[in-house]
């Protein structure tokens, strides 16, 4: 696999991130293993992980991994703080430096190792000064715990003011910034993408699929029993997704696929990999088999005409 510059000064990562979202809950430990394989395998290196993903199991499952074999040195561990859930799931933000710094330790202490490669803000927080979250940053790359800092669904200014201030007081730079980005939603092209190569931060795009839309899975509707039926997040996400003109993004992925002769799922993600600014797209999977699907993209580059024809019928829904 290709590998990238993370940012103008963060380390080099595969174009092609690993997103262990559910490692620990939907995904148990043996299945993780298989997609850890798969993933080194392909030459993949950059796993990306969350303090608050399943409560903590997502960063324990990996650290199972590395203290079963998996060497410490073949992945770039990516993780993120600020973001809880209580007991009862209702969401907690606290981007102040003791919180931020505790859960730093706490995510150590869960992989099993001395530092991670990338730590990054996941959200941002009113009730805490820019300063002071910052303030954190600097102490956890000083302190050798952190290589790197960023940031995670930041607004582009806010994202500016970050970067601003740290140049301006020589603190650690942010290398990094994580959005959602897909040809279903294009949303961060009008700033915040633009900012962010200005600002020498990589883009980490998350759900590059949309949920599995832009797959064509959900294109005759949503089949009873799949976990996009009924309530919830992802149920709500693909009930936002079926008006005129998104079906006609996905219909215009599906036949570009038939063109090309890839699946839907190559030609969205190379779309999204290879977008100006973008160092590489998390992706999730359920088992290893959709993971080596999606690790196929390595050997697509999308023609030119039809990165028009998708930019062309993708660009009113931004």
């Amino acid at each position: 696999m290709q590998m990238r510059r993370l940012g103008s000064s963060g380390p080099m990562v595969s174009r092609l991130g690993l997103g262990l979202l559910t490692w620990g809950t939907q995904t148990p430990v043996d299945e993780a293993r298989d997609q850890l394989t798969v993933f080194l395998e392909a030459g993949g290196t950059l796993v990306d992980t969350a303090f608050a993903y399943g409560g903590g199991a997502s960063e324990e499952t990996l650290g199972s991994l590395l203290r079963s074999g998996f060497a410490r040195d073949d992945l770039v561990i990516a993780t993120k703080a600020g973001l809880a859930y209580d007991d009862r799931e209702v969401r907690r933000t606290d981007t102040s430096r003791e919180y931020l710094l505790s859960c730093l330790d706490r995510s150590l202490n869960r992989l099993g190792v001395d530092h991670v490669d990338l730590w990054q803000v996941h959200v941002w927080s009113e009730l805490t000064p820019v300063e002071e979250t910052l303030s954190a940053l600097d102490e956890a790359v000083r302190s050798g715990r952190v290589r790197s800092v960023g940031v995670s669904n930041w607004s582009s200014w806010r994202s500016a003011q970050a970067a601003t201030h740290q140049t301006l007081t020589a603190g650690a730079p942010l290398v990094s910034t994580q959005l959602e980005y897909s040809l279903l939603n294009r949303s961060i092209e009008s700033e915040a993408l633009p900012a962010a190569q200005a600002l020498g931060m990589g883009v980490l795009p998350w759900s590059p699929l949309c949920r599995g839309i832009l797959t064509g899975k959900y294109r005759s509707g949503v089949p009873a029993g799949s976990r996009a039926a009924g309530s919830g997040v992802l149920a709500d996400a693909v009930g936002n997704y079926r008006d005129e003109q998104s079906v006609a993004i996905v219909d215009a992925v599906i036949s570009v696929a038939e063109e090309v002769d890839w699946s839907p799922l190559e030609v969205a993600l190379a779309w999204v990999r290879d977008r100006p600014g973008v160092t590489a797209p998390i992706v999730g999977a359920r088992t290893a088999r959709q993971l080596e699907a999606a690790l196929a993209v390595e050997s697509c580059e999308l023609p030119a005409r039809f990165v028009a024809r998708l930019d062309e019928q993708s660009t009113r829904r931004r």
